[in-house]
């Protein structure tokens, strides 16, 4: 449940969000979570829960929480 490296300066994490069923779905977590700072790429997979999100430095896990919360969906936990 460790954030990776990807590439200098950036980190991905892949959380699991419950209750995304559609690409509209994806799109309103990926708006979300795409405004958070230091976040420069997010992919939504609404039939694995997947959420991957790479961004410039770790992200605080309660600011996505919140983030998901807005989009009207629920952050089980990271994958």
């Amino acid at each position: 449940m460790s954030a990776q490296t990807d590439t200098p300066g950036s980190v991905t994490a892949v959380y699991q969000v419950s209750g995304m069923s559609c690409g509209h779905c994806e799109g309103a977590v990926s708006g979300e979570l795409s405004e958070l700072p230091g976040v420069t790429s997010v992919k939504a997979v609404a039939s694995s829960g997947e959420v991957t999100v790479v961004s410039q430095a770790p992200l605080d896990e309660e600011a996505v929480r919140a983030a998901v919360d807005e989009a009207g969906f629920e952050l089980t936990g990271r994958a």
